[in-house]
């Protein structure tokens, strides 16, 4: 029998361009601030419980395109959102907002988790670049 720390991942984890980006973004601004640790800590949750989380239960963030914007900028950007077939969700850490999109992979039955965008819980939106 399977422990159930073991269990096979229902979802792969992928990320995008734009994360990537976010993330440089955040390493710089700890770099900057002299507490290069800050961005040691926000790697360790990603990677020890939000990925982990994520794997297992894919669909556990709250559905992002439940919000109202108020923006016109944020409206239009939330409607190309929709266009598109994949669940967008956001998870919530201590600190930082992950925009992750959850879909169907095929061939085979898994979900795949696309990592779209992080951002400080104190920044006003999400920033997407081209």
């Amino acid at each position: 029998m399977i422990a159930s720390d073991e269990k096979e991942p229902l979802a792969e984890i992928r990320y995008t361009a734009n994360f990537a980006a976010n993330l440089e973004g955040i390493a710089a601004f700890w770099d900057e601030s002299g507490f290069a640790k800050g961005y040691d800590r926000l790697l360790e949750e990603l990677t020890d419980v939000v990925l982990t989380h994520l794997e297992r239960h894919p669909r556990m963030g709250r559905p992002f395109m439940n919000r109202q914007p108020e923006s016109i900028e944020a409206q239009m950007a939330l409607a190309r959102l929709d266009e598109q077939s994949a669940e967008i969700r956001e998870y919530v850490m201590d600190d930082y907002l992950v925009l992750y999109s959850v879909h169907e992979s095929r061939p085979h039955p898994h979900l795949v988790v696309q990592l779209l965008a992080i951002k400080h819980h104190k920044q006003l939106s999400f920033w997407f670049q081209p």
